[in-house]
């Protein structure tokens, strides 16, 4: 007979001595003084927690509400069709990222681990699930803070009155091109066969950074004022994250909340610009052709994943820090909800900054930037600032200082995610030498993007490693949650942690909405895949091969994860040798009050369920009394052996009185649903005294007890309820 894990062979009423454990109906060898060890273990290494609870929820605000929204939505938006990709987005917020948003939530905060032992305990062949997200959120972290670079460098050279990407410089003048300077009132007549390029875009390319447009011979080498911005950047990252949580929760009440006043300020002054209404107008006026495009869905996912952090393993970083009751169901609405409002008032506001350059320079709103990637919102936004009539350099400087606090409170989640998965697996190291280490590797890795070509390779990265990677491993970490672990188990884990049942809305989406629709969009996205491009330039074939090689690691490590632990089980044979390394053996609560206490509440679910009305014909069978369908055999027992017992620990299965009864083949699949067990011809007898006999063609199901007590069913007051009377004086 076989048993599954969710008919209650987990259930911790049965104390297991060292030996075999049967988990999904496969034999696994464990040992409980390890077990306890291990908990006692992490009792004594007290994981690091928030504060407050409200530190959590400034810290994912930082975290969420940062460059994605200010820098990447806009121009997301503006490469998809304006309001043509809001309809999509929401779309998406609503199915995808907010449900992804509250389950890694739950799974950090109930494991109390990072993403890759949170992967490891809730199935080890998964563990590369975890390793993928590393390697997506160091990608982005490195280019995340290159960026940041370039904001501090316009933050520096805001200590002027003058503005120098508001005038035209004399550098600048060449064939075929007219400087539009920022300050410039009114229409500009540009002449026959030349192109209008804005003061704040020549000075973004030409001045900041030196970009080339053709890589083939090379990216050239990192400007020296970039690198400068790029240390200062990272020095900064590493004086938030050197005590963790305790440092970086602190300063998140100022990293969450100080860009709004800014944003807001700004917001103001863009819709008050000439022109400004056709700039806002294209980006709430959808064009329907463009929901027909699987690259508008495709974006509005990877947008989602970049602007929430979804996928990357930092909100299951964050939650582990959590007391293992924080109401994280509310903290996750009020993020999601907030990040959303955000990037459509930056939206607003970019777009309103749009339509007034778009008036100035006489062409349409899709027309007026010919920078792309991150050159939007380094070209747009300085423009709007340098026309503001009082004081714009102190504007300058508080506007860029809200975008480098924006991506400070961004970057130290992703840094902070790879800080978790080394502190995890070496628990020894202080946190200041991890996060000193994590910060110098990015800042080396970084230099490649403060290069005259580095835009190009920040394109790649973006494209293979913060969006790709992330895309594939989502849908398989939805799949691995929902679909291996269960999402009745799932449910119920997030009851024991809050108290609350989980509602509809959320099973609807975990268990088909979410992961269908992931690979509905993933697979048209390939089917119409085109080159990459930075702008209007095509990335070469051998930079273009990088970026496959970073997909392909983060491929072939998850590969390697799920043979390593199917070869380790091999002596197990097969199928079980791959039953072994998908299982939940060691998923749980860290603590171990916490583990224990969930143990009961799984042999009460347990119960419920066997509890439960099974109605195979009209009418039903019913079970009164505690039901757990598990019996310890010892060291040597290969397989458990389900049996009922009366009152007086005699075997019966039938009715009152109490005995033994012929049960008739066509009752044998209402047996086996019930008691959840596979009835099939088989004998046991090991040295414990237990014998057990069934017999599938004489419907027979008798079980032998030779010692005192057994653990398994016991039935109390009445036992069965057939659908109709059966002959009591049948028996075997």
């Amino acid at each position: 007979m076989s048993f599954k894990k969710t008919d209650g062979l987990d259930n911790p009423a049965f104390e297991l001595s060292n030996g075999d454990a049967n988990v999904n109906g496969e034999v696994h060898k464990y040992d409980v003084t390890d077990t306890v060890k291990q908990l006692e273990v992490e009792d004594k290494d007290e994981r690091a927690q928030w504060g407050k609870g409200l530190e959590f929820l400034m810290s994912c605000i930082a975290m969420s509400v940062g460059l994605g929204n200010i820098w990447r939505f806009p121009f997301t938006a503006y490469d998809n069709g304006g309001g043509a990709f809001l309809i999509p987005y929401i779309i998406i917020l609503i199915v995808v990222g907010r449900p992804l948003y509250y389950l890694e939530m739950s799974l950090g905060q109930f494991s109390s681990k990072g993403n890759v032992k949170m992967f490891n305990s809730l199935s080890p062949a998964l563990t590369g699930i975890g390793y993928g997200q590393l390697i997506g959120a160091f990608s982005v972290a490195t280019y995340y803070c290159a960026l940041m670079a370039i904001i501090l460098f316009y933050f520096i050279n805001s200590f002027t009155a003058d503005l120098p990407w508001a005038t035209c410089w004399p550098e600048w003048e060449e064939d075929n091109i007219t400087c539009v300077p920022a300050l410039a009132k009114g229409n500009i007549t540009i002449p026959d066969g030349e192109t209008a390029i804005s003061s704040s875009e020549l000075y973004f390319t030409r001045e900041v950074l030196r970009e080339i447009t053709d890589i083939s011979n090379g990216i050239g080498l990192p400007e020296w004022r970039l690198t400068l911005c790029l240390l200062a950047s990272w020095v900064m990252t590493f004086l938030v994250s050197f005590k963790g949580v305790s440092s970086s929760g602190k300063a998140s009440y100022f990293l969450a909340l100080f860009p709004y006043v800014i944003m807001i300020a700004l917001l103001i002054r863009a819709v008050t610009l000439e022109g400004a209404s056709e700039g806002i107008l294209f980006f709430i006026r959808p064009q329907w052709n463009k929901l027909l495009e699987a690259n508008v869905w495709y974006a509005a996912v990877t947008q989602c994943f970049f602007s929430l952090g979804v996928g990357f393993g930092s909100i299951t970083m964050y939650s582990s820090y959590n007391r293992f009751e924080h109401n994280i169901n509310r903290d996750a609405m009020i993020v999601t909800t907030l990040d959303t409002c955000t990037s459509l008032l930056a939206g607003t506001t970019i777009f309103g900054i749009l339509g007034n350059l778009a008036h100035q320079s006489g062409v349409n709103v899709d027309q007026v930037i010919n920078s792309g990637g991150s050159g939007l919102a380094f070209i747009s936004y300085p423009e709007a600032i340098a026309k503001f009539e009082v004081v714009p350099w102190a504007f300058a400087l508080l506007f860029f200082g809200m975008l480098f606090v924006l991506g400070v409170g961004s970057l130290v989640a992703l840094q902070s995610c790879a800080n978790t998965v080394i502190m995890d697996n070496f628990p020894s190291l202080k946190v200041w030498q991890v996060s000193a280490i994590t910060a110098v590797i990015g800042f080396l890795i970084g230099l490649v993007y403060v290069t005259p070509g580095g835009q190009f390779i920040l394109t790649l990265v973006d494209f293979f490693g913060g969006t790709f990677i992330i895309f594939i491993l989502t849908i398989l970490e939805v799949a691995a949650v929902v679909w291996i672990y269960g999402l009745e188990n799932i449910c119920n884990d997030l009851y024991y942690m809050r108290q609350e049942s989980v509602n509809f809305y959320w099973r609807l989406t975990w268990a088909f909405v979410t992961p269908f629709l992931l690979i509905i969009i993933f697979i048209y996205f390939l089917a119409t895949l085109e080159r990459l491009t930075y702008g209007d330039f095509y990335i070469p074939d051998f930079v273009l091969a990088w970026g496959w090689v970073i997909l392909g690691v983060a491929m072939v490590q998850l590969i390697f994860w799920i043979a390593y632990y199917i070869l380790r089980n091999r002596e197990s044979g097969w199928p079980k040798m791959i039953s072994k390394a998908f299982s939940a053996c060691n998923w749980g609560p860290r603590k171990t009050t916490h583990y224990e206490e969930w143990k009961k509440f799984k042999e009460e679910k347990e119960q419920e369920r066997n509890n439960m009305f099974v109605s195979p014909t009209k009418r039903r069978i019913k079970v009164h009394g505690k039901c757990a369908p598990l019996v310890n055999l010892g060291n040597r027992s290969s397989r458990p052996c389900a049996s009922l017992f009366t009152q007086d620990q005699r075997p019966v299965l039938g009715c009152p009185p109490y005995q033994t009864e012929r049960v008739p083949s066509r009752k044998t699949n209402q047996i086996r649903k019930f008691l959840g067990v596979q009835i099939s011809r088989h004998h046991h007898s090991d040295d414990s005294g237990i014998e057990c006999a069934t017999d599938q063609n004489k419907g027979l199901f008798k079980a032998i007890d030779k010692i005192s007590y057994v653990g398994a069913i016991r039935i109390f007051n009445r036992d069965l309820e057939w659908p109709e009377q059966m002959n009591a004086n049948d028996s075997p």
